[in-house]
């Protein structure tokens, strides 16, 4: 596999990994306001990647249908919502402020916890996945460099996201190693998704415009469903929506700089 593809789908995982390493140093649980600051943070690298990264990419490639270029990528983003909402409704699952989601089952919190991750991960490898396709097979414009600026944003975000998973699953009174085994293997599912995405659009490189508008639909549908409920629950408070700010500069910021 090309050097670069291999670079790309790595670099989220390490951001994961170092995430939950924070286990090993921190000794309480994170509090509500940074938890708050950190989750902003991801939904706008999370908002940004979507828009420059995928959409706008999508519909470029789409350019030779003319002014029906937006239907690859308002199709695939439509499918990409429903694929989430089909994976939250039939996978059991908890969120980080303990509200359960899914069909009832027998699982321990911890291991819905892990799930409720796994899911929001998905999106990301395969977001990831699919801009290094379209780098791979050289049929969309994407140079390695733009989708090294999305491996880097998505590692960004994967960095406070892999700590705010850790310090639940320690204090629901798993060991520091087991806590960080389990966070890692959270992020796991990203290179797994990015794989298999690389795969199915080089089998078919026509839909890679779809998977683009796919993988967008599936981050957004995190980031409205999950994120931002999150950053704005509690007292009322400015910090998520100035984190928010900052990631989607930080992100866009990346997408020009390296793109």
């Amino acid at each position: 596999m090309n050097t670069e593809v291999i670079k790309g789908l790595l670099i989220p995982f390490i951001g994961t990994t170092a995430g939950s390493a924070m286990v090993f140093f921190l000794r309480k649980a994170i509090s509500e306001s940074i938890q708050r600051l950190l989750t902003g943070f991801a939904a706008g690298v999370m908002v940004a990647a979507s828009f420059f990264s995928l959409l706008g990419p999508a519909i470029e490639r789409a350019e030779g249908m003319g002014r029906l270029a937006f239907v690859p990528a308002s199709v695939g983003f439509m499918i990409g919502i429903g694929f989430l909402l089909l994976l939250d409704r039939i996978t059991p699952h908890m969120h980080m402020d303990s509200v359960e989601e899914g069909p009832a089952s027998g699982l321990k919190h911890t291991t819905k916890l892990i799930l409720a991750v796994t899911i929001h991960n998905i999106p990301e490898g395969m977001a990831v996945g699919v801009v290094l396709a379209g780098f791979l097979y050289g049929h969309s414009g994407i140079t390695a460099a733009s989708a090294l600026a999305l491996s880097l944003g998505i590692a960004i975000q994967n960095f406070p996201e892999g700590a705010i998973v850790s310090m639940p699953l320690r204090a629901e009174g798993m060991g520091r190693m087991k806590t960080f085994i389990y966070g890692t293997l959270s992020g796991a599912v990203e290179p797994v998704a990015g794989i298999i995405t690389i795969a199915a659009a080089g089998l078919v490189v026509p839909v890679l415009p779809y998977l683009l508008g796919f993988a967008a639909g599936a981050m957004i549908y995190v980031v409205v469903e999950e994120l931002i409920p999150e950053m704005s629950e509690g007292e009322h408070s400015n910090i998520g929506t100035v984190s928010f700010s900052l990631g989607f500069v930080v992100m866009m910021i990346l997408d020009v700089a390296l793109g």
